[in-house]
């Protein structure tokens, strides 16, 4: 069952920098706009799988703070944008440790929708659904939509 603050359904969208993601994103605050829901913008940062010159070191507290103040900017940057044209829809951030498939399916726990772009920032681009919305639509607990974005030419 959806989760309901005040009588509001709660939309979780994944955000992770691309143009899919930010597309996503306008949709769920114009769906929560229409239907009365809010938004729950969620970005996942992790540790690079190889971190420094001589292969995998762990790294230090201040580079796991510039990767978490990098994904805090970029989803700030990315919510001012989207709720700009409906104010009067509830947007809140969530930033998370851990990898994006997982952190937006332990989100999505008793959400109306998972939104999630069709492709985001993976090296794959012929690929018609990336690894993190396969994923999804194939685990999550609450009903997903994959927005795919504008063709490139």
């Amino acid at each position: 069952m959806a989760e309901r603050q005040g009588g509001t359904e709660r939309i979780v969208v994944g955000v992770d920098g691309s143009e899919g993601s930010r597309q996503a994103l306008h949709w769920a605050v114009r769906q929560a706009a229409l239907t009365g829901g809010r938004v729950e913008a969620v970005i996942a940062w992790d540790v690079p799988q190889f971190h420094g010159a001589l292969g995998w070191l762990p790294p230090s507290a201040s580079d796991e703070a510039a990767l978490e103040g990098r994904a805090r900017s970029e989803l700030t940057n990315a919510v001012e944008e989207a709720a700009a044209a409906h104010p009067a829809v509830e947007v809140s951030t969530v930033v998370r440790y851990g990898t994006p498939a997982g952190v937006l399916i332990d989100a999505s726990h008793d959400a109306a929708l998972l939104v999630v772009g069709s492709r985001g920032l993976g090296g794959f681009r012929g690929l018609l659904l990336g690894s993190v919305a396969q994923h999804c639509v194939q685990h999550a607990p609450c009903p997903v939509l994959v927005l795919r974005g504008q063709e490139e030419e």
